[in-house]
């Protein structure tokens, strides 16, 4: 009889955190318009990006300070950062860069490329003011065969989101994410 109690118990609590969760937002980084100029490779492959394992979460981090971990309430990203930032990154390039065809390694496409592209993203949340902060380390590398020449920078962006919205916080990402396609579209016109 207590075991049967017990039982119940536990399917009517189920039902109510099951009717108590509501369907989270699901968000995504989108591609931002920059300055288009010729002058890159032809073919350039953008390698999958590194990223901090505090950020390789389901929920949007909104902020990383006071050693601590703050997530956006019910909002998620629509599909793992690391492939939608790589794709979003592509996609920034591939509009600064027009002469070229910028692919995913991790993609359907395999062709020897002229360059390729890596990236580590250390940071990707809000310091303590609010400000979106963008942190990584860059590197164009020519592909195997080439000439061995290697251009590498650290890059920190930092920008105020329109409003607290988590919408105006995922706005502010992918401009971020395209002003580190501005500096790697330079490194890559460069040589």
């Amino acid at each position: 009889m207590l075991r049967r109690r017990a039982i119940v118990a536990l399917i009517g609590l189920a039902g109510l955190v099951a009717c108590a969760s509501p369907n989270p937002a699901l968000y995504t980084l989108t591609a931002v318009p920059g300055q288009a100029s010729g002058g890159g490779p032809r073919l350039i492959e953008m390698r999958e990006i590194g990223l901090a394992d505090y950020l390789d979460r389901p929920g949007i981090v909104r902020s990383a300070d006071n050693y601590q971990l703050q997530l956006a309430k019910d909002d998620r990203w629509a599909s793992p950062l690391a492939k939608m930032f790589s794709r979003v990154l592509g996609e920034d390039l591939s509009q600064r860069l027009p002469g070229s065809t910028v692919y995913s390694v991790s993609g359907a496409i395999s062709a020897r490329p002229d360059r390729v592209v890596e990236a580590n993203l250390h940071r990707f949340d809000a310091d303590a003011s609010g400000d979106v902060v963008l942190a990584a380390e860059v590197a164009v590398r020519a592909a195997a065969g080439s000439r061995p020449r290697v251009a590498a920078r650290s890059v920190r962006f930092s920008l105020r989101p329109r409003s607290g919205a988590t919408a105006d916080f995922v706005a502010a990402l992918s401009t971020a994410a395209g002003r580190l396609a501005d500096v790697i579209a330079e490194m890559l016109r460069e040589g």
